[in-house]
């Protein structure tokens, strides 16, 4: 992944980040298993990201009753009035409602409410913050990253889809890119040239997770399944049984799995031949497993009954455990996820800075 293109994904990221925490859902910090999970992940989609929402501090004065004009917060003489925030809220409710419980609604908009104002609060201070700083961008940047969106949309999507799907103009994009473009000038600013991870702090993060760059023995296999049904009795079952003896001995005279597979099988997988493709222990049922795992390739294996049926089950690779090595791909997504990591941390101890020294009243619950 070239620099340039890094630092886009860092952008799109953070814009996407406001359509999600906008509507209230705070980011959480992963345990070290996802992250190590993320840095071997095909892409650096689940690298965390900055965003325009941060937890309150001490700062944020909450007022005892609601403010005469109708103001939700104020920060520094900027206000976000109690109606804004309830159109900002029934936009978002409007979004995601299907995908709640009945229960839920309240402890959501709950959420949501706090979610809004604490990012218009990181929002505001930001803003000022860059403004004092004289931090521009170009119209030149705003389209580069338009363009790198773009092409990170799923196939069939459109931007004007995706624009209508979240309720936003594209001129109110232009302004969220702009900003954020902003915001990561100024995180690289705070992070004075050490936001890239040294080679000691990607080999320190290999070794602590070096359990998520391992590739556990697996192997590929395709079956035969002749399924058994709850209410068989004894009789029938051992019919089923025969039925898959005889249908091995044709696979060991010579006859062609996946078709016998496609004629025979009773798993939905019969039209694939059978094929199961690779699986690691503890992905199947206990008896197919260990009768997998001690198979040699290409074997026809014996008779194997398990709460499903009876499988034929045959061995196409077995791969041993794998170490994955700290270089090539593996430690560019590494360094990704770490300077990730570091732009997240500069974020947040620069929005806590700038709400210590700022003034900031919360009006109502």
């Amino acid at each position: 992944m070239s620099k340039k293109k890094g630092q886009f994904l860092f952008i799109i990221t953070a814009f996407f980040f406001i359509f999600i925490i906008a509507a209230g859902c705070s980011s959480k910090e992963e345990k070290a298993a996802n992250t190590a999970k993320a840095a071997t992940a095909p892409s650096q989609e689940n690298a965390a990201a900055p965003g325009v929402s941060a937890p309150p501090d001490k700062a944020s004065v909450p007022a005892k009753g609601a403010d005469a004009a109708g103001v939700a917060v104020e920060v520094e003489g900027s206000k976000l009035t109690q109606g804004e925030l309830e159109a900002e809220m029934q936009g978002k409710m409007a979004l995601i409602k299907d995908q709640i419980p009945a229960e839920s609604i309240e402890n959501t908009r709950a959420e949501m409410r706090k979610g809004l104002i604490d990012g218009f609060i990181a929002r505001t201070l930001l803003n000022r913050e860059i403004s004092n700083r004289k931090i521009t961008v170009t119209e030149k940047e705003i389209a580069d990253v338009i363009a790198e969106i773009k092409s990170q949309l799923p196939a069939g999507v459109t931007m004007d889809e995706l624009l209508k799907k979240n309720k936003i103009d594209a001129a109110k994009m232009r302004e969220e890119i702009g900003l954020n473009i902003r915001i990561n000038k100024l995180i690289m600013k705070e992070l004075g040239g050490k936001g890239k991870p040294t080679n000691k702090e990607m080999a320190e993060f290999y070794k602590k997770n070096r359990d998520k760059f391992t590739k556990p023995e697996s192997v590929h296999a395709r079956h035969i399944l002749v399924a058994k049904a709850p209410e068989d009795t004894e009789k029938i079952k051992a019919d089923k049984k025969t039925k898959a003896e005889e249908l091995r001995k044709q696979l060991i005279a010579g006859a062609d799995f996946a078709d016998m597979a496609a004629k025979n099988s009773d798993d939905p997988n019969k039209q694939s031949g059978g094929d199961l493709g690779f699986f690691s222990r503890g992905q199947m049922v206990k008896p197919f497993e260990d009768a997998a795992f001690s198979q040699k390739n290409s074997e026809i294996g014996p008779v194997v009954e398990t709460d499903f049926g009876f499988h034929i089950i045959q061995i196409l690779e077995h791969r041993s455990e794998q170490i994955i090595k700290l270089e090539g791909e593996t430690k560019k997504r590494i360094g990704a996820f770490l300077e990730q990591q570091k732009k997240q941390a500069a974020f947040d101890e620069l929005v806590k800075k700038l709400k210590k020294g700022a003034n900031i009243v919360v009006y109502g619950k």
